[in-house]
This record gives C-alpha cells, structure tokens and sequence, in this order.
C-alpha cells in the first residue's frame, strides 16, 4: 500500500495531466475502500491546488480533498489556490475552485468571502455558462446557512453583498441557458422551502439558536425573493416553458409559493419580520385585482400538464401545487377535484410507486378541499389505499384525516338537512364500512389482519375529539375549512356530535365479539364511547318524553340507544377475548333501564337481567384463568361493583345477585379480601331491599367513566398483546393530537405574534476560559443539536496585547463521549492577523456518542515572532528532503517559538444530554419499579420566608420552599406530577426524561424543611432537605451522574443545591436523634416521683427549710408549690401529672401544626383586611 500511495504521489507531482488525471481517480478509489488517505490529499493541494492545471485535475483534486483530512496549513493553501484561480484564464478552472467553496469550513469562509467578493459578483457575469452555473449553485447553498447568517448579523457589508447575491441569483432563474436557469430556480425554492418548515441548513455541523436578526435577515431576503418573483412572473413563467420537460419540475415551487404569498397577504407579515420593532407600517401595493389574476395565471400555466404530462414525479409535483393554491383568493375549489384526480391516477396506473406514501397523505390532507359527492365516493378507496401503506405513522395519520372528514361530511349534511336543504345519499359516517373487503374484517370473529383494530381505534378516538372545543383558526387555510364545517354542524347544539358518534357505536358492534389474541384497546376505545353515550343520554332512567321537554330527535337518539344496550347484553354471551367481559359488562350494568324491564321474561334465560347474571358467575367462578388471559383479580373487583350497583337499583336484581355472592363468598377460591367485600354488598344489598320505599343515598347517579383505559390501569401485564395495545395507543394519539390539535408552527407563531415571540431563544450564557493575566482572553459557549447529536463550541479570542498576532492557533481536544466527525483526536483552528482589541470567532463541532461526562480542552498557541527571521536554523532538520520541497519552505517566513496558554475546561452539563420525555404518571409509575439502576444524594439549600408563609395557609403564588428548585422548570425534563404538603413545608416532585440514545432516565426529589433549633414552632424554618433518587435502565446512566453528584446538582439548579455526603447526613440523623433522646430523659426526669403520705410530712420540712434561704423573688413560687403539697399529703394521693404529658407524639405535632396553620390564617385575613381598608 505505500508503494501504491508513492506512486500516487509521484503522478501528482509529474506535469502530464494526465498522469495527475489517473492518479487522483485512483485516490477516490483507495478513499471509497476505507484507506486514509491524508498523506495524497496534502500533496494534491500542494500540487495541484496551489499550483497551474487542468480544470479536470482541479476538480478531481477538490473531489479528494472532500473526503480525507487537511491540516490547518493545508487548508491555507486551499484558501490561497482559489484566490490565484480567480485570475485563471480559462473559466472552467475558475468554476472548479468556485464549487470548493461549499465545502470550506465555517471559521475560513467568512475571511475568504470579505477578500473575494469583487471576483465572486464578477463570475455572475462571466460569458461561460459553466462558470455561471457553478457561483449559482455554490452560493445557493451556502447563502441561507447559519453560519453565514450569524456572519451577516455582526458585518453590515457583507449583509448588503449576500443580498445582492440573492437578487443575481434570481436574476438567473431568466439565464439564457437552461441548466443555470434550472439551478437558479432551486437556490430560490431552496430558501423558501427552509424558511417555510423553519428547517435550517446543517452544512456547516452549526445548529445555531434564532435570534432576532437572524430572523430579521432570513426574513429580508425572502421578502425580497417573493417581491421578485411576483413582479417579473410573466417572464418566469414564459422561461420556464421552454425549459425541457425534466426540468420544468424545478420552476413550480418557487412561483407557487411567491404568488400565494402575496396573494394571501403573507408576505407583509415577512417584511414586518425583517423591520425594526417600531415600524410595522409595511403593506403591498398590489390591489386585489391583480392578486386574482396572479392566481389565475399561474393557475392556468400549470393546468395543462396535469392532463398531457407523461411524468409521473411532473403530475405529483403540479398536483400538489396546485392543490396548494385552491383555497386562495383567486383560486378555485375546482383545481383541487382535477389535481386529486391526476393523483389518483398515478396510483392506479401503479407508477411512481416510490412516492406511495406522499401521494396518500396529498389526497387526505387535501380531502376537504372537494365537493360532498366527491368525498364520499373517494372514502372506500382511500381507505384500501391506507391499508396498503407499510409504516405505522403514515397509515394513522392517514386514517385520521379520513376519519375527520368522514365526520366532518356527516356533520354538514345533517345541518343542511336541519335548514331545509336536499339530503346528500352516503354522507353518514357509516359509508366507511360500505366496502365488502371492510365490512367483512368488521364482521369477521378472527382476523389477523390489525387495520379493522385501526380504523376503530381511530373513528371512535376521532368523536371524542369532536366533544371537545375545536381549535381556534385566526388565518384562513386549508385547515380553517374543516374548522369552519365542524363549527357549522356542531355549534348550534350541544349534543349535535352524538349522532355521528351514536352512529359509529351502531356500526361498529360486531367488535365485542373479536377474537384479537389479547390486544384490547380497539374494544376499549369502542366501550368508552358507549359509557359516554348512555351517560349524557342517561339510558338508566329510560326514553324521555316530550312533556319532560326532551326534542324529537333526542326521543329518537334514546331509543335507538336502549335498543342497541339490548343487543350489546345478547352479545356478551359471544365475547371470545376474556379480558373484555368483566369490561364490557361493567359498561352495560351501570347504564342499563332496569325498571323497564319485562317482569314477565323473568324466567326467560334470553332476559338481560339473566344474561348479566349469567355472565357475573361466570367472571366470579372462572378458576382456569391465567394471567396471560385475564385479570382474575381485577374482573372480581370490577363485577363485585357491578353487582353492588345492580342490586341496589332493582329488587329483582337484588334476589338473584344475593344468591351468586353467597355461593361466591363460601367457594374456597374466594380470598378474605373477596368474602368481606361480598359481605359489605349483601348487607346494602338487603338493607335496600327492605327499605325499599325509601330513597337510598347509596344509589348514585351514573358517572359516566370507564376504568379500564391503559392510562389509568394501576398494572399492566407485559405480554405480547398489552405491548402491541400500547403501541398502537400511542400511534392512534400521536396522529390525533397531529391532526386535531397541532402545535403552533413557529413561523406561525413568529407572523401572529411577532418579533417578540418567546420563541426566539436568549444565545447563552459564555463561560471565561482563560485566565485574568492571560494575553489572549477565551469565551466560548455551546450549542446542542439532539437531532443529529452534535454539539457545537462557539469561542471568541480576543487579543489584549498591543501587538498584532499574525497567527494563532487553537487547539480543542474532548474527553468522555465527544468524537470528531472526521475522527482526528483533536481540531486545530488558526486564526490570522488578530489586532489588538479585535475580537476574532471560531467554532468546533462534535458528535456525541454516549451519555457520559464530557468537556473541551481549549489550547492556545500564539506566536508573537511570526514572520520575523528570529530563529536562522529553521531549517537545519531538512537538509535530506528535495531541493524543491526546501525551496518551498525557504520562502515561508520563521514562525518561532509558540506560546501556549492552557485555558481550563469547557465541561458540557449532562442535563444538555437529556431530552423531556412525556408520560402519564401511571405508566411513570408501573415503570419506576422495574428501572434495576439507582442513584441516591441528598442536598440542601437555603429559602427564604418563614413557617408562616411556607404552610397551608397560604393561598396565593409559588411556595418560597421550591425557591432553590425553579431552576428545574428549565431543564430538559418533563414534569410527571407533583404533590406538595405546604403544612411541613414538604414536596414530592416526579421528573422523566431520555437520553439522546433514547435510554429512559426518571427522577424524584423529596423535601423536607428541618425546623431551626432552639426556636419556639412557627419561627423561620429557612433549610430544606432534599433527597435526590434517580433510577434508569441502563448502568451507563447511573455511574455518569453518580461520578460528580455535586455538579449534577450545580447542572440540575444552577448551583442553587449544595451536595450532601451520606456520612454527614448520617452523622446529623444521629446528632438529631441523640438530642431528642436527651430531651426525652430530660422530661420523664422532671416528672414527680408517687410518694408515701408518711415520708411526705418530713420532706415538707425540709422544703421548707431550705426556700427560706432562697432569694424573695422565689417566695411566690415556693409557697405555691408547698400549697399544693399539703393538699396532696391531706387528700392522701400523690400528685397527678400535667395534661401535657398525656399526648402522644403524634397528637402533640397535630395540635402544634393546627395551632400554627390557624394563626397564620388569622395573621393573613387580618392581612387582606388591611390591604382591603
């Protein structure tokens, strides 16, 4: 291999093109195998680089350098090739050294732009169409980075340079040739694209925080794009025509987006963006009028492709655009029918079969845009058109579009019918199960296809999303009219979503019966939506009637509601999954009509009141059941309810359930939990049975809840079925909140609130590196990108000497999980010309590679000799090298010695490796137990207030004791719960979180203040103890944060926390425990001794004897004292102890606590008091 690398080399330095031509393929070849190939790299930027070739040996020389590793002198010579390959005569070269550019790091491009603009702005007018095709591609690339961003923030010129470059660019979309054209029409769509998903580019590994300019400048420059493009779109439009036909492709998104834009008024928004605060008064002078036929044209430019296009990825792309300017003014609702239409199509022909996924989620998304007909008759085949879809989240996000609409269709057809309007045939949300494919899944018992689980999952998840407030829309969008048609069939009754819903609890019965192999969730979902019906209907007291003022359609609602409870009971003798009965009955037994009832069926075994009594036995007395099947114990526990709430409602009920639970409370397989709970019912049982014609308070109305959801499961077995219910839960919830409550866009948010949104994040906080006497003052801070799991450190050097340094080198090397991307054990920057005061920025980014502690080591070397002939043997060591290779160095200038300055670590906190992980605090609780990693510290921190303010009498803001804990609220952690007793002045916190490498991490903070000594109960109660216990599921987790306990808790509360060791907590328990012993023995010290009457009379003498010795003002006490002596000794009895003594500890805090709580109520009324006069 170094025979083949020396011959390499050797190519590269001979003069025949050619030569150097296969010597640097074979470079790229050895670099796709996986060889280092550093050593060439340097000798083709010494070769070829900086030196005279060909256009293709320049390019393939760049190709190389791409892949392999360069030295920070390397890349000087890189920087000073392309400024000699400006002034090259042949453009070719010069477009070769343009395409470079892309690929130069950040802290070397912003120096290189400032000394060649001139050259670039002249390449935009080069007559070369390669040299212009390569400046438009390159600076469409690197222009929107953030990098330069930020460069443009601090420099002025070069703001006003890039801007200018941007208007050559879109000058170039009208380039005579067509591949500069083309491009040029990307760099643009390019910028919109980024700015309207907010998706910055990653070019530069710099993930940096949006700041106020920054928005500013992003937002000039496209307002400036979209003004453009609408001013000069007759001739885009006629440019693009005669464009070939692949690339035609290209010129859609950026004229479809500048036009609706304007049209929509968007774009004054965006130039308010890129205002100052002050001045908001920025309006487009185009009238409507013109906006309209903007529309119209653009409308008619695209259209004709739909039809007579032959390209699969063209008809997609002129789609979905077009779809996107339906809704506009100026646009119409008929674009939106032709465009799902040519959709369609592409996925009946079968082609373009790699976008499956985007031509579905185009057709649902854009759904509501057709007519009523259209929709319904699309339903059945978007339905088998999602089956097909293989991932999970697609298809759920899918089926939830189809099922809003199919709502949203049932809706609107019934308040049209309401108003007088034609009924619409198939609008009902039952049209979903009209396919025979559908309909037999739905009726089938066994299935192992998952997607009828999905669909009923999904409708009856969609209803309760229909009972709740709908979102409110402030900009009009493809989404205000799905907003704006649920608003019109649901806002002018209150129960107007419980016929749809009523609807899909009739269609969907045939689910009770599945077999599913365990999963539930489908039937859950499905028995909810039931309990909720029956409870706003309140079934158990029967079909209301008109003189009770109940409408028509509610009569009507009602019965079909009883009818349908009916069936249901039949049906429980069909349930094949065993989980389900105790659960589907509790949702029948709760709601039931039981006084209507036919007494004469009593003896009929098809009664309900049978059947439920049947099935009851059949839960209570089911021994074979295991845990894999079943919850024996929670189906008892759920029957027993039932059969207390049964019996207690019907006399007849009550006979039969009597007879059940004594069998049940004798059998041997009933625990003494069970027969005690057996007979707590039988006695309410009988005492409402003989108490019959009174009204029993124990008989409450029905609640309307369903226990059983996975949220709210206290255990939950780990099998393959609760796994695979859990997975599909969270799916189905994903895709809703998606779909039916969105999270604000922060584009969104930025345009409707403006620039001082909270979203636009504080830069951080720099931390000092170097030292106070130090020449070079170092800051840096860091930026974290849990997405592609970088870290980026961001340093600023400052020159504090009054010399200029013409070089500086950094030198950052990282311990614990940070890598390189390019895998060099360290990264060098050198920084050229610092003046004095002249601050200069550099950056590093890293990978991170596992959850641990980690830092930067920042080294500088300055050389305050560069460029002096201060040392003569500087090349003494040489003299066996090449008389070419020492003439080359001859020439550079002596650098001397360096002086290096250690600056101290740059630690990255470990709470930066986190990411907030929601959960309900059920789950969060059923996992605790099983994290097998735990670490425990104790901390303390002082608060201030006192015990008056930090108990339950105060009402009103945070409590002071949680002062040395709001740090938290920061940190990437998701809040699970909290309870907090504000009488101790006492918390439990529950935190979760994950890592970048998705590990689960929980936390619990326990706090307790511990009273001041030596202080009355109600004085300043200002420490208070926390104990930290943190479990995980993976041993990396627990040993990082249990490796520096104190600086996770500086990282947790920013210091606010101070490190406790076990050992002191320890010795202050036993302290504490030791001085209350003592106090303890003090007491029971103090106590009188029971005496004799006889030895009594003598000790009274010497009493006596010795209280006259004593000073007068201890008289009054002593003859108190022998006062009640005497008595003792006449009565005969020795003296009683002091009512104090009596309580116990308990009682004692108690009265204490309550004492304190009522006199710091009284100090706050009387407080409010004052403050109200």
């Amino acid at each position: 291999m170094d025979i083949l690398f020396a011959q390499i080399q050797a190519d590269l330095r001979s003069n025949d093109a050619l030569r150097q031509s296969n010597a640097l393929l074979q470079a790229l070849q050895q670099s796709a195998a996986g060889r280092d190939i550093s050593v060439i790299a340097k000798t083709a930027v010494e070769e070829i680089v900086a030196s005279p070739a060909s256009a293709v040996s320049k390019k393939l020389a760049f190709d190389v350098i791409r892949s392999s590793r360069l030295t920070a002198d390397s890349w000087d010579t890189v920087c000073l090739g392309i400024r000699n390959d400006f002034d090259f005569p042949d453009p070719d070269v010069t477009a070769a050294a343009i395409s470079i550019l892309a690929a130069l790091p950040s802290h070397r491009l912003a120096k290189l732009i400032n000394d060649c603009h001139e050259d670039i702005t002249s390449c935009f007018d080069s007559p070369s169409d390669n040299l212009r095709f390569s400046i438009t591609e390159t600076l469409g690339c690197i222009l929107a980075r953030d990098d330069l961003v930020t460069l443009c923030e601090n420099n002025v010129r070069l703001l006003d340079r890039v801007s200018n470059w941007w208007n050559r660019i879109a000058n170039n979309m009208l380039d005579r040739a067509d591949n500069v054209s083309k491009v040029a029409f990307e760099s643009i769509g390019k910028l919109f694209q980024e700015f309207e998903t907010k998706k910055m580019s990653r070019l530069a590994g710099d993930k940096l925080v949006d700041t106020e300019h920054s928005v500013a400048i992003r937002s000039k420059w496209v307002s400036s794009m979209v003004d453009l493009v609408w001013d000069k779109r007759s001739a885009l439009m006629s440019r693009s025509l005669i464009l070939p036909v692949e690339i035609f492709r290209t010129t859609i998104s950026p004229l479809v987006y500048a036009v609706k834009a304007v049209a929509t008024r968007s774009v004054e928004a965006i130039k308010m963006l890129s205002r100052s605060l002050n001045d908001h008064g920025m309006t487009s002078d185009s009238e409507n009028a013109d906006k309209f036929i903007g529309v119209s044209d653009v409308v008619s430019h695209l259209a004709p492709y739909l039809a007579s296009s032959l390209d699969p990825s063209l008809i997609f792309e002129v789609a979905l655009n077009m779809l996107y300017l339906a809704d506009v003014p100026g646009g119409k609702p008929e674009l939106a029918s032709a465009s799902i239409i040519a959709i369609l199509t592409l996925w009946d022909r079968q082609e373009y079969s790699s976008g499956r996924e985007s031509i579905v989620r185009a057709v649902v998304t854009n759904l509501h845009l057709l007519n009523l007909s259209m929709q319904v008759s699309l339903f059945n085949k978007l339905l088998n058109m999602v089956r097909n879809l293989r991932a999970e989240s697609d298809r759920m996000y899918a089926l939830a579009c189809i099922c809003r609409t199919a709502l949203c269709v049932d809706l609107f057809a019934k308040e049209s019918v309401r108003r007088g309007q034609k009924p619409l045939a198939g609008t009902h949300v039952t049209s979903l199960f009209e396919d025979a494919r559908i309909k037999d899944d739905l009726n089938s018992i066994t299935s192992k296809d998952l997607f009828r689980e999905e669909l009923v999952a999904m409708l009856v998840e969609s209803c309760f999303q229909l009972a709740l407030p709908l979102p409110e829309q402030n900009n009009s969008g493809m989404e205000s009219r799905v907003i704006g048609a649920l608003a019109y069939g649901t806002g002018y009754g209150a129960l107007n979503w419980t016929e749809p819903a009523l609807e899909v609890v009739e269609v969907c019965r045939p689910c009770v019966k599945w077999d599913c192999e365990g999963r539930t969730y489908a039937i859950d979902c499905y028995l909810k939506l039931l309990v909720r019906l029956c409870c706003i209907y309140d079934t158990r007291g029967g079909v209301k009637r008109v003189k009770d003022g109940a409408s028509q359609d509610q009569i009507l609602n009602e019965t079909r509601l009883q009818n349908l409870q009916r069936e249901l009971v039949r049906d429980l003798l069909e349930v094949n999954t065993p989980r389900i009965s105790a659960r589907f009955l509790w949702a029948i037994s709760e709601h039931i009509d039981l006084q209507g009832l036919d007494p004469l069926l009593a003896d009929d075994p098809e009664d309900p009141l049978n059947i439920i009594t049947s099935i009851i036995h059949n839960v209570l007395f089911n021994i074979d059941s295991s845990a894999s099947t079943t919850n024996q114990v929670q189906d008892v526990q759920a029957v027993l309810q039932c059969a207390q709430r049964l019996g207690s409602r019907s006399a007849r009920a009550g006979q039969l359930l009597i007879r059940e639970l004594e069998e049940f409370r004798s059998n041997p397989s009933s625990n003494s939990v069970n027969k005690h709970q057996c007979r707590l019912i039988l006695q309410r049982i009988k005492y409402v049975s003989n108490h019959s014609d009174d009204k029993w308070a124990g008989v409450s109305e029905a609640s309307g809840d369903y226990p059983f959801s996975h949220h709210k499961l206290t255990v939950q077995y780990y099998d393959a079925s609760a796994m695979q219910d859990r997975k599909l839960a969270g799916f189905v919830h994903k895709a809703i909140l998606e779909l039916w409550r969105p999270n604000p866009h922060e584009l969104t948010q930025l345009l409707t609130k403006g620039i001082d949104s909270s979203l636009i994040k504080v830069p951080p906080s720099s931390l000092t590196l170097s030292g106070s006497s130090d020449p070079c003052f170092i800051e840096g801070y860091h930026l974290s990108d849990p997405n592609d799991g970088r870290i980026t450190l961001h340093l600023k050097v400052l020159n504090l000497t009054e010399i200029e340094l013409n070089r500086v080198d950094i030198r950052v090397g990282v311990t614990g999980g940070l890598y390189f991307m390019d895998g060099s054990p360290q990264a060098l920057r050198q920084l050229r010309g610092l003046g004095s005061q002249e601050p200069m920025f550099c950056s590093v980014t890293v990978g991170v590679s596992k959850f641990e502690l980690c830092a930067f080591w920042v080294q500088v070397l300055y050389y305050p000799f560069h460029g002096s002939d201060a040392q003569a043997d500087y090349e003494d060591d040489y003299f066996e090298e090449e008389q070419v290779m020492r003439q080359k160095r001859s020439r550079r200038p002596a650098i001397g010695e360096p002086a290096i300055l250690r600056c101290q670590p740059y630690k990255i906190p470990l709470t930066e490796l986190l990411l907030p992980h929601r959960i309900s605090p059920i789950e969060y609780f059923r996992l605790w137990p099983g994290l097998p990693f735990v670490v425990e510290s104790t901390g303390t921190y002082i608060y201030e207030g006192s015990g008056i303010k930090a108990t339950a009498a105060q009402q009103y803001g945070e409590s002071p004791f949680l002062s040395g804990l709001k740090s938290l609220s920061s940190k990437p952690f998701f809040k699970v719960c909290s309870h907090v007793v504000r009488t101790v002045a006492g918390f439990q916190l529950c935190y979760a979180a994950k890592t970048w490498h998705r590990g689960f991490l929980g936390m619990m903070i326990f706090g307790s203040s511990e009273v001041s000594r030596n202080v009355d109960l109600g004085d300043e109660t200002t420490t208070m103890m926390c104990k930290f216990i943190i479990r995980a599921q993976d041993a990396a987790i627990t040993k990082a944060i249990a490796s520096d306990l104190q600086g996770w808790m500086d990282d947790l509360t920013d210091g606010s926390v101070e490190y406790v060791p076990e050992e002191e907590v320890k010795e202050a328990a036993a302290e504490r425990l030791r001085i209350s012993m003592e106090r303890l023995a003090l007491l029971k010290a103090a106590r009188p001794r029971p005496k004799s009457p006889d030895s009594h009379d003598n000790e009274q003498k010497e009493k006596e004897e010795e209280q006259e010795q004593e000073h007068d003002k201890d008289e009054d006490e002593a003859e108190v004292e022998k006062k009640d002596d005497k008595e003792g000794g006449e009565d005969g009895k020795t003296k009683e102890s002091s009512t104090l003594f009596e309580l116990t500890a308990e009682e004692v805090e108690h009265r204490a606590l309550q004492a304190a709580v009522l006199q710091e109520w009284h100090i706050l009324c009387k407080d409010r008091r004052t403050k109200a006069n």
